[in-house]
């Protein structure tokens, strides 16, 4: 894969169709009535609550792809990983490795900018319990497909096995030459391609890293790996 030409309009043209996106009906319930009924502690708030675009530099060699917003998170910030401890881990791991101006992330003008990374989904609405349906992961997919199209990133770190599926089907319809069989998830894993390399990362959700499952170490580990393998300098 080699970059788009235009790759800043085509990222602009992508986010505007995701952003007025309303193609899977049981997420645009969702996500209109968890803004509809905030939580405490955003009462007064105006939520987002439409599907959360990809973020990040249009140059970047890095890209990094997650589940979908949060309900409380990205559903309410317009930002993907924004607002909530997830982006938390995200950002700082980023921020450590170079990938960001800044460790924080808590709202669409605090100022963070991406440096070489760009951040995006496998799904951009907040989907009930967390879960999104494999239907509404394809639904996303094209929007996938024009991002790698757009950017060619030399790497693309995924968040868990369901950013792993998606990133997978996305290369795999860019016409990106994949092993066979397809390697097996797991944290640390790299899948070569003919285009990106594929690192694996546990997802930065609390039910990883409160556990300890994910440790910040291990994300780090991610990110070096990340910053080794597309070749820029810190």
């Amino acid at each position: 894969m080699s970059p788009d030409p235009g790759a800043d309009a085509v990222l602009h043209q992508v986010t505007a169709e995701v952003v007025a996106c309303r193609a899977c009906p049981r997420l645009v319930a969702w996500r209109e009535a968890v803004a509809a009924a905030p939580r405490a502690a955003y009462a007064g708030q105006t939520y987002w609550a439409r599907p959360v675009p990809g973020f990040g530099d249009p140059a970047a060699r890095l890209m990094v792809v997650g589940l979908a917003p949060a309900a409380h998170g990205g559903n309410r910030t317009g930002r993907v990983f924004t607002g909530d401890r997830s982006g938390d881990w995200l950002y700082r791991a980023m921020w450590r490795a170079g990938f960001a101006n800044q460790p924080t992330s808590v709202a669409a003008d605090d100022g963070l900018r991406l440096i070489d990374a760009w951040v995006t989904a496998a799904v951009r609405c907040a989907p009930p319990d967390n879960k999104p349906s494999p239907a509404e992961r394809d639904t996303c997919n094209p929007y996938l497909v024009r991002e790698l199209a757009a950017l060619a990133p030399a790497v693309i770190v995924v968040l868990g096995s369901f950013g792993y599926e998606a990133t997978w089907r996305a290369l795999r319809a860019a016409g990106v030459s994949l092993p066979s069989p397809r390697p097996r998830f797991g944290h640390g894993a790299e899948v070569p391609t003919s285009g990106p390399t594929i690192v694996c990362s546990y997802h930065v959700s609390q039910q990883n890293t409160f556990t300890g499952k994910l440790t910040e170490a291990m994300l780090d580990a991610i990110f070096d790996r990340a910053r080794q393998l597309s070749a820029v300098p810190r």
